[in-house]
């Protein structure tokens, strides 16, 4: 099976962003009700949509004070022990982060290792790129980060 996930993060203050479960230095911070961590989200819609287990919020709503500030390696790590329940494996992961700052090419070996990390994967089933937008639309602005992520599995016959 096949599951998508994409997610937006408008930028806020502070001085680094949350990127694929990695601390990016930067001149703003990602606002959100977790981390914000752009990446980790859409990847996480993509695992619960590849089983049909609705989406990130359903799971971990925002009106809920409980994941306030929280860390979004635990809603992947959730994603893919469900995964698991069921008897499935995760295949490969791919995320695609679209921004014209921060660069993400000198860490994706370090965000594609914390990847491989939280869903317990081999390094090869991971992958990281990043696009910019030629400086259209918000991300074009520098008002924010987006990321789009395809998560395959297998789950057995049922």
């Amino acid at each position: 099976r096949t599951g998508y996930g994409a997610d937006v993060h408008r930028f806020g203050t502070g001085d680094h962003v949350w990127l694929c479960g990695i601390a990016i230095p930067h001149s703003h911070a990602l606002a959100g009700h977790s981390d914000a961590d752009v990446a980790l989200h859409a990847l996480t819609d993509a695992v619960l949509g590849a089983i049909g287990a609705e989406d990130i919020g359903a799971h971990f709503p925002p009106s809920d004070p409980t994941w306030a500030g929280a860390s979004s390696d635990r809603f992947l790590h959730h994603a893919t022990e469900m995964v698991r329940k069921q008897g499935g494996r995760i295949t490969h992961l791919d995320v695609t982060i679209i921004c014209e700052a921060p660069k993400v090419g000198p860490h994706r070996e370090v965000m594609r290792a914390r990847l491989a990390e939280i869903c317990e994967l081999d390094l090869a089933r991971v992958s990281v790129k990043a696009t910019t937008t030629e400086k259209l639309g918000f991300t074009g602005r520098g008002e924010g980060i987006e990321a789009r992520a395809v998560a395959t599995i297998e789950l057995p016959r049922s």
